[in-house]
């Protein structure tokens, strides 16, 4: 029996896109990549100061191109400019992701919200409208979720989290919460992502909901991983399929 999170606890996740060397993280050929070899895709998305939607997972440009600032200063007319590592791929829209994977496998958007309002949930909602492929929304910010809980039910819902360092730009406070998933009954997750690293724990195990485990780096570690989760986000290698062998 399909259920609203079938996909989301069956298929193995491409950490921004199925990347390599070759193809940098959440970039076209990356997502691609992922269609070619049939996994669902995690990627982040950000708004940019004209309002569009970009897929970045970094506040800032530095550790991914060439140049320095922050993502939310550019400007679309500034993104074929801009190349990610060293390659000629740019940085792509969400609205380029959405026209590539067109429904081909599930992806999963990572809402990496810099700003007070609710204008790049928004936007996300009325791109989502005309796209009929599969897909879930997660963030560390609850009241992110709350917003497509509240605004668009019918998009699936995960809470990210984990076991926080002190260095994590977060008060104390909302980190021991979060931990602990005490914002379940504001973001009412359909599904708990949370660090690999930081499970089995009870915090999430007493949801009772789908566990997704971010991120697994090794075919050794999806295996120790699947024992207390549902499913896994990954990168570096080439999950087995259910017959022991690679993807192509």
């Amino acid at each position: 029996m399909e259920t609203k999170t079938s996909w989301v606890v069956s298929k193995p996740i491409a950490h921004r896109g199925l990347h390599t060397y070759e193809y940098p993280e959440n970039s076209l050929p990356a997502f691609e990549n992922s269609v070619k070899n049939g996994f669902a895709i995690e990627l982040d998305v950000r708004i940019i100061d004209d309002q569009n939607i970009v897929v970045f997972h970094d506040d800032k440009l530095s550790r991914m191109t060439n140049r320095d600032g922050y993502v939310a200063n550019l400007k679309t007319s500034d993104l074929n400019e801009i190349k990610l590592l060293k390659t000629d791929y740019g940085i792509p829209t969400f609205e380029q992701l959405l026209e590539t994977v067109n429904g081909k496998v599930p992806i999963l958007i990572e809402i990496k919200k810099v700003e007070q309002s609710f204008l790049l949930e928004e936007k996300v909602i009325d791109m989502l409208k005309s796209y009929s492929g599969e897909c879930a929304v997660e963030s560390f910010d609850p009241s992110s979720m709350e917003f497509f809980y509240k605004n668009a039910p019918h998009i699936m819902r995960g809470q990210l989290s984990a076991y926080f360092h002190r260095s994590d730009d977060m008060p104390r406070r909302e980190k021991k919460r979060l931990k602990k998933l005490k914002y379940n009954d504001v973001s009412h997750p359909d599904f708990i992502a949370y660090n690999v690293n930081n499970l089995p724990n009870k915090y999430v195990t007493g949801t009772g909901l789908p566990v997704v485990a971010w991120t697994v780096r090794s075919e050794s570690e999806a295996q120790k991983a699947l024992a207390h989760c549902n499913n896994y986000i990954f990168e570096g290698f080439i999950p087995l399929t259910d017959n022991g062998s690679s993807a192509e």
